[in-house]
């Protein structure tokens, strides 16, 4: 039972940890990471109170068992926003902070996870499973996703199931056994079912990147938690054995799936004094980490919807060449044609670069030709909503952001982005320009199909 505690505590921190280090600035990724890695603890905190009969850790974990529920709920509440849309976030997470307080109230009628079943406990179920339930109608009926809706069914039955499953564990309804067998399948399809809605918001490819992060993670665990395995198998149950093999499993696991991370603040500390070699180091790292997730032939039976997706997406990252080096864009013959034409080898970073570049003169076609450097009129919007935030760098909206440092044309921008741009309008600007300059980027590439 310990041995199967630990391989789904395995299964759900790494792909907890794994989405998390795919972009930690994204809402969807992180709550899905507090999710996983919050169900994980759940595991393993249950095999220790299992093993050593603490009434303590069961009341504890009364209130742990709610934490993956609330934040898959607030997954599906973040997927049900419509993509390329600002909109804020203020009602959503009301109704999380709601949906905590019953599941809070719940925990304490229960007072712990063990049987008989109590009015507690239906009460903390409720406030996991018709959350869930809502936000999974919200996503499919009140909103038209660019994923088919019956993805989104799937992955909110998911999401309701795998919620509700770690309430049924310590009660005791079904044998254990079956109900951890049960949630690790759903652990698998649910982290998955996440990473690849990302990938395709991003145009990247998935399967290699998961693949080697997969393989890496059971080398680890294998080696770490194996020996302690053994040693539980000799001894029997012991509660410091036990304990053991899910720290073990917890430092290992995230020590390689967050590698690169880790060994940007081992750069800090050893190379405080050479930024430059920091910087040198990082976009190696960096560039390393993206290269699975370029797709062989990214191109192929590209639609114009989702050509217009990867080219917001890159303008987006116009300023990381990491992000830039996994775009499809790179494959553009465009792109083939600038690197032949300066002679420069066929390597990701220069594409990246050329991308970059390209991406930089689409923009500056859409300045108005009326001879100055800045205008509020309504011919200047796409430029002003791209050149500025992306090529420029002017962050109207971030928090202590001040003009500091910018150009005059720059300055004149960023007071006008934050006396008269609500940041709304700023979006959507910036997604009737992406528009314009993929269509101006697909022109040249049809022909040549």
């Amino acid at each position: 039972m310990v041995a199967l505690s630990a391989v789904v505590f395995a299964l759900s921190w790494w792909l907890g940890l794994y989405l998390l280090a795919r972009d930690p600035r994204k809402p969807m990724l992180v709550l899905a990471a507090i999710g996983l890695t919050g169900f994980s603890l759940v595991v393993a905190l249950d095999a220790v109170r299992v093993v050593s009969g603490s009434e303590v850790l069961s009341r504890i974990e009364i209130y742990l068992v709610a934490v993956p529920g609330i934040a898959w709920f607030a997954v599906l509440l973040e997927m049900s926003r419509p993509r390329d849309t600002w909109r804020g976030r203020a009602g959503p997470a009301g109704l999380v902070a709601a949906a905590a307080g019953v599941a809070v109230v719940g925990a304490a009628m229960a007072g712990g996870v063990e049987g008989p079943l109590r009015l507690g406990h239906w009460v903390l179920f409720a406030a996991v499973s018709v959350p869930a339930v809502g936000a999974m109608i919200h996503a499919v009926v009140r909103h038209s996703q660019p994923r088919p809706v019956v993805g989104f069914i799937v992955i909110a039955t998911l999401f309701f199931a795998l919620g509700n499953a770690i309430l049924v564990i310590p009660l005791g309804l079904v044998p254990s056994w079956l109900a951890l067998a049960s949630t690790g399948f759903d652990v698998a399809l649910l982290g998955v079912a996440v990473a690849i809605g990302d990938a395709f918001d991003e145009g990247q490819a998935l399967r290699r990147d998961m693949l080697r992060s997969f393989v890496g993670t059971a080398v680890v665990a294998v080696l770490f938690g194996g020996q302690v395995l053994v040693g539980l198998a000799v001894s029997g149950p012991g509660t410091t054995l036990t304990v053991l093999l899910f720290s073990s499993l917890a430092v290992a696991i995230a020590i390689t799936v967050l590698a690169d991370p880790l060994a940007g603040v081992l750069d800090q500390l050893a190379f405080s004094r050479a930024p430059d070699l920091r910087a040198d180091r990082a976009a190696l790292r960096s560039t390393e980490a993206a290269l699975p997730l370029r797709s062989a032939s990214p191109l192929d039976d590209m639609d114009e919807v989702t050509f217009v997706r990867v080219t917001r997406r890159a303008l987006g990252h116009f300023g990381d060449l990491s992000k830039l080096v996994a775009s499809p864009l790179t494959a553009l013959p465009a792109i083939d044609e600038r690197l032949a034409r300066r002679g420069a080898p066929d390597q990701p970073l220069e594409r990246a670069n050329e991308l970059r570049a390209l991406l930089a003169e689409r923009i500056a076609n859409l300045k108005p030709r009326d001879g100055n450097d800045f205008g509020t009129t309504e011919q200047w919007r796409h430029y002003n909503s791209l050149y500025f935030p992306y090529v420029v760098g002017v962050r109207a909206y971030a928090q202590n952001a001040t003009a500091a440092g910018l150009d005059p044309a720059a300055r004149q921008a960023w007071q006008w982005f934050v006396t008269e741009v609500p940041q709304r309008s700023l979006h959507n600007w910036q997604n009737a320009a992406a528009r314009v300059i993929a269509t101006d980027l697909r022109s040249d590439l049809v022909p040549t199909r």
